[in-house]
């Protein structure tokens, strides 16, 4: 597979309201194609999602703005191969200062040690907000269990 230079093609999810924000680093190849977040039927995102707030999503949209949650990507173009993170080069990144502008936003959550450290970088030192790290959903990420994933991200519950 070779590296190809790609556009974020999603927008920000989120409203004056939200109180939290969720990035990741980029959205998958899958992602991509189905043009929404964590769209990969394996990725376990939106299986935590529901499982936490003990719904099923109908409208993921929706959920988030209900729940005030805000949910983007730290990276608005680079290159990579395929979907690894690993293999990202040449970031540019998104506005993510705007957003936290444009909210109430006290708290951010970053998915992926990608997202974190890009985050902890670059972004940080504009929003003046600590990252709180939470592991990958994705379904390369095997070092962990599901159930061990969604215990961690249970702390987001005590920001809303």
């Amino acid at each position: 597979m070779e590296k190809e230079k790609v556009v974020h093609p999603l927008k920000p999810i989120y409203r004056n309201d939200s109180k939290i924000l969720i990035l990741g680093s980029f959205p998958s190849r899958k992602s991509r194609e189905e043009m929404f977040y964590y769209a990969h039927p394996q990725n376990q995102f939106w299986n935590i999602m529901s499982d936490l707030f003990h719904e099923k999503i109908e409208n993921k949209t929706q959920f988030l703005l209900d729940h005030h949650i805000g949910l983007w990507d730290v990276i608005s173009s680079c290159e990579i191969i395929g979907s690894k993170d690993s293999s990202i080069k040449h970031v540019v990144l998104n506005d993510i200062e705007k957003v936290v502008k444009e909210t109430e936003i006290t708290a951010i959550f970053t998915v992926g040690k990608k997202a974190f450290s890009l985050y902890q970088k670059y972004v940080e030192p504009k929003t003046h907000i600590c990252p709180i790290y939470l592991p990958s959903t994705s379904p390369l990420y095997s070092k962990m269990k599901y159930e061990e994933k969604k215990k961690e991200f249970e702390i987001i519950l005590s920001f809303l």
